[in-house]
């Protein structure tokens, strides 16, 4: 810390000031450098424009140019600077005149802060500036002179007060004493107020006589403190007047009167009286209240010739009892000691105006429904600002209110509940306490206390319905809404939020998760997964509601769910069984009669109801008129009688159609063989052609197999150049271009033989050898991948296994068959499907 000393000179301007006072004034400047960017310095008062407060560069360890870069400025909260900077010097100098007494008044000490401010970077520094008061005012008192009239008899030991003289200035330079000038009969007393302020008394010493000197001529000096001294004068003049011997008298001295406290504007009070022995105008008296509280002046007036005290403002007893009125009798002698003084007593009567007042001093709210009888609820505090009868209370609440009040003590009660609280049947309560006084009329006033009963986890969540049925569609999608559960919880806030869950139960053997969620804040019910009606046509699952309380309750509820049937599945076809590569042929015989039965479809519908209700039709026929199908049970019978004309192999088909909507259907392709011997229907199968539709697509694959070869033969060709060019170039030798081209082998395709040996499948390899007009044929049987038995008919004649090899010679075959078993249908499909099949 660094201390400076600086000098100010102030010159006085007063007149007054005598010339002593203009001598310079020494005063010290202190300058304390705060760490942190903070410096605090001390200037008096009244100091010149631009005078230097302090160096900031030594002070803040700041140069010039950091304060030209970093464009220093001041910054007050006010928009008055008295400080300015000097950027070039980099020092403080007073900007504006400074007065401390305009600043501060009475305050000490009294400081400027301000703070400086630099950027580039962002720099705070903290300045403060204390204002030291300096001697620059000196003591006035509020009047230039004061008379006072004093009789000559007044007697030694009189005080005559004196108002005090004001200094702004602060310390020693405020006021600090007074004296008056010598005199043979007045000396001075000082005396402090309350406060620590001066103020001071005149006493007369001795006895005044007129007849020597009529009026005496007094100067009050007060002095301050300061250097140099500045002093304030008062002129007393002291006029001395004739002997008023006597003084006014009251009898008695004290006064006492009753006042009701509503008592009307303008009664009367009181009248008192004084006497004066005097005579002439010594002996007039006038009165008047003395010292006298402004509440007083606005209560009571008194007549200023005949003493009659009357009300002039209200009363009230509940804010003052009694009043102690001063009363002051002067005669109009002119003497300021030749009075009467008197006490005037009024006490005031309660009346009955006050309500009761309650007051809540705690309050319970919300009070939870489960409390027990004799709960408090609350405490209150019932008072009446009126006494005696007027201020007794008693309390009231309805009685039909489960609550009742218990006095505790004076003017204390107690709201207790009466009985067990339910929120569930009463969520609120408005009390309304009447308190009564005792006064008459009486007063009452009402408070009326909402109470909330808190609510309590009493009540579990109840269902709308005891069970709920759900119908869903099948082949819905995953997340369809399947239904919506509802609970209500008599309870509020958590007590009633309710939450649903999904009880894990088993449905089919499985979770009810996987086929049900429930949405856990609304209770809808989502499918998880699609459902087929086929596998599942209902199920059971239970929900839980459990509300948010703690502990929680809960409650379950059943909920059925059914799928509905949708017609999603098309017939199908049980016989005649249908093979891609197999024909199955039906025999009719030439002979057959109107009605014949040649075979019957039979199919089936894994929907239900109606979905599954079947229709057969003939779609199309190589002879719609020998022909029909039965439209309910699907049986293929003769319309009319067979002749030679129809061909021997017929093919129909039928289509079996549901009755769903939309419809769905199934073709069933039915070969028929019109002949009554089987060798008529080899000659006439043994031509069949193989499947148009499967060669076009064969031939199709090999054209595209074929050009998808050429386009990589020439891709490759067209490589291997652009590579034989690269090099000839890079090593500059020439090669003949097709000398060294790769051979590459072509092999022609292999394609399966997937068509070759008929329509049956592919494990199946049958070779047939005939001879023009030979009864010896050969038929090579190769044995599948799997073990198969295929019977001629039921009696074991012939019987073909894969286990066999060799050939079987179908001349001979036919020879051993007997008309009888020709006429087997099983043995006739089994020649009949081989001859298809070749």
């Amino acid at each position: 810390m660094s201390v400076l000393c600086f000098y100010a000179q102030r010159g006085a301007s007063s007149t007054r000031i005598s010339s002593w006072l203009m001598q310079p004034l020494v005063l010290l400047l202190f300058v304390m450098a705060v760490a942190r960017g903070q410096v605090r310095y001390s200037i008096p008062e009244e100091m010149t424009k631009g005078s230097l407060v302090g160096n900031i560069i030594q002070d803040l360890g700041l140069d010039v140019k950091r304060l030209k870069s970093g464009r220093a400025r001041i910054f007050t909260e006010d928009s008055r600077e008295y400080i300015g900077l000097n950027v070039d010097k980099g020092t403080l100098v007073v900007k504006e005149r400074i007065d401390r007494e305009e600043l501060c008044a009475q305050v000490s000490p009294c400081s400027l802060h301000f703070q400086i401010i630099l950027e580039n970077p962002m720099e705070l520094h903290r300045v403060d500036v204390e204002i030291l008061d300096i001697n620059d005012h000196a003591p006035v008192f509020k009047k230039k002179e004061i008379t006072f009239q004093i009789s000559e008899s007044a007697l030694s030991g009189a005080r005559y007060s004196i108002d005090s003289a004001k200094d702004p200035d602060v310390g020693l330079n405020s006021l600090q004493t007074y004296r008056l000038n010598p005199n043979d009969h007045f000396v001075l007393k000082t005396l402090s107020h309350t406060d620590g302020t001066k103020y001071v008394e005149m006493v007369l010493q001795t006895p005044l006589d007129r007849e020597k000197q009529e009026e005496h001529n007094l100067i009050l000096s007060a002095f301050d403190g300061g250097t140099p001294q500045k002093t304030g004068t008062l002129k007393i003049n002291v006029i001395v007047l004739d002997a008023n011997d006597n003084a006014p008298v009251f009898s008695p001295s004290v006064y006492t009167a009753l006042v009701a406290e509503n008592a009307p504007l303008g009664s009367l009070v009181l009248k008192i009286s004084a006497t004066d022995a005097d005579q002439g105008t010594n002996k007039q008296v006038s009165y008047s209240f003395s010292e006298s509280s402004d509440s007083i002046l606005d209560t009571f007036n008194i007549d200023l010739t005949n003493g009659d005290i009357t009300v002039i403002g209200p009363l009230d007893f509940e804010k003052s009892k009694k009043y102690e009125l001063n009363v002051v009798a002067t005669d109009n002698g002119g003497l300021t000691d030749t009075i009467g003084l008197a006490k005037v007593m009024v006490e005031i009567t309660d009346v009955n105006d006050n309500a009761p007042v309650i007051n809540v001093i705690s309050f319970s709210n919300p009070l939870p429904e489960n409390s027990a009888p004799e709960t408090v609820i609350a405490m209150l505090n019932v008072k009446d600002l009126d006494s005696g009868k007027n201020g007794q209370v008693r309390c009231l609440i309805n009685p039909s209110s489960p609550f009742r009040i218990r006095q505790s003590s004076s003017n204390f009660y107690s709201l207790i509940t009466d009985q067990l609280l339910d929120r569930e049947k009463m969520s609120e309560y408005n009390i309304t306490i009447t308190a009564i006084d005792e006064g008459s009329p009486s007063f009452s006033s009402n408070k009326t206390l909402t109470l909330k009963i808190s609510d309590v986890n009493d009540n579990a969540p109840v269902f709308q319905r005891q069970s709920y049925t759900s119908y869903v569609m099948e082949n819905n999608s995953p997340g369809v809404s399947v239904l919506s559960v509802k609970a209500h919880d008599k309870d509020s806030g958590n007590n009633a939020r309710i939450s649903y869950f999904l009880e894990d139960i088993l449905v089919n053997g499985v979770s009810a998760s996987t086929f049900i969620s429930v949405n856990a804040e609304s209770g809808e019910i989502l499918a998880v997964r699609s459902f087929d009606y086929e596998q599942t046509k209902e199920f059971n699952i239970r929900v839980k509601a459990q509300d948010g309380g703690s502990p929680p309750l809960s409650s379950n509820v059943s909920v059925k769910i059914m799928i509905q049937d949708q017609n999603d599945n098309a017939p199908q076809v049980l016989y005649p069984v249908q093979s891609g590569a197999s024909v199955v042929a039906e025999i009719v015989p030439r002979s057959a009669d109107v009605g014949y039965l040649v075979t019957k479809v039979v199919a089936v519908d894994v929907d239900s109801g109606q979905n599954a209700w079947l229709s057969y039709k003939l779609q199309k026929a190589t002879d719609r008129a020998l022909f029909e199908v039965g439209l309910q049970n699907g049986e293929i019978r003769t319309v009319r009688q067979v002749t030679d004309k129809d061909a021997v192999k017929q093919r129909l088909t039928v289509v079996v159609e549901d009755n769903g909507q939309p419809s769905r259907s199934a073709t069933v392709n039915v070969n028929v063989a019109v002949a009554d011997s089987f060798p008529e229907v080899l000659s006439e199968f043994t031509d069949f052609p193989h499947d148009k539709d499967y060669n076009d697509n064969l031939t199709f694959y090999l054209v595209l197999a074929l050009a998808v070869v050429s386009f990589l033969f020439i891709v490759s060709i067209i490589a291997i150049l652009s590579v034989k060019c690269y090099r000839w170039r890079r090593e500059k030798m020439f090669y003949k271009s097709g000398a060294n081209l790769p051979v590459i082998p072509y092999y022609p395709p292999l394609y399966a033989d997937v068509g070759g040996t008929g329509t049956l499948q592919h494990v199946y390899n049958y070779e047939v050898c005939r001879t023009t007009d030979s009864r010896k044929s050969d038929l090579k049987y190769v044995r599948p991948c799997s073990e198969s038995i295929i019977s001629l008919d039921s009696s074991g004649t012939q019987t073909l296994t894969h286990a066999q090899r060799g050939k079987l010679n179908i001349d001979d075959s036919f020879d051993q068959v007997s008309s009888s078993e020709w006429q087997s249908k099983s043995t006739r499909d089994f020649f009949i499907y081989i001859l298809y099949n070749k």
